[in-house]
């Protein structure tokens, strides 16, 4: 028990401080490497609470895909930053006002935790089945409207990201899917008797 302590409190610790770092790093490429802290840290975290699925979730899905991903498009991206923050004062009004209404949630739904008189309500359903399986049951029986609405509104925001950034481009050749199938053979097919002896 008393390693169990020990190592959440150096997870912890060390998740809240690459957490700020995120915020306070001046290089976007230093933001995502504690990101990416932040993340094994956390999963670290689930590990102790005994959900090794999410844990590896974690690691896999956003350490592996979206913070790599992240990490190559902020490198590859030719980006002036000295121009990126050139309306840093403009905006700080709005932005110290969102910071407050973010701290201020945080602070109740903190203060409603410790207050609530049956902590263990939100424990896992049951340590005889596994992590994976009690998930699964949670998710989708208790939570499934929110996990499908959850769903859609992912898909979207792909759509949308999607039709916001397509540009045609003059004098490229794209595919056309209804002039490919209406296509026949008579006009698909062009037939040429080349002579003997000469090319075509």
């Amino acid at each position: 028990m008393l390693a169990q302590a020990f190592f959440f409190w150096i997870f912890a610790a060390v998740l809240v401080g690459s957490a700020l770092a995120v915020i306070l790093a001046r290089n976007p490429v230093h933001s995502v490497l504690f990101l990416i802290l932040a993340f094994v840290n956390a999963s670290g975290l689930f590990v102790l609470m005994g959900a090794e699925f999410l844990a590896m979730i974690l690691i896999v899905v956003y350490v592996g895909a979206v913070a790599v991903l992240f990490l190559f498009v902020i490198m590859l991206l030719d980006v002036d930053f000295a121009q990126l923050k050139q309306g840093f004062v403009q905006y700080l009004p709005i932005g110290g006002l969102i910071a407050i209404c973010v701290g201020f949630e945080l602070w109740y739904v903190t203060a409603g935790w410790t207050r609530s008189p049956h902590p263990a309500a939100a424990a896992a359903p049951t340590a005889l089945v596994g992590n994976t399986k009690a998930l699964g049951l949670v998710i989708y029986t208790r939570y499934a409207f929110f996990f499908e609405a959850a769903g859609l509104i992912l898909l979207t925001a792909m759509i949308g990201a999607i039709v916001l950034t397509l540009r045609h481009k003059v004098g490229v050749k794209r595919q056309d899917i209804a002039e490919q199938v209406a296509r026949s053979p008579a006009t698909a097919v062009e037939l040429r008797k080349v002579a003997s002896r000469a090319g075509i």
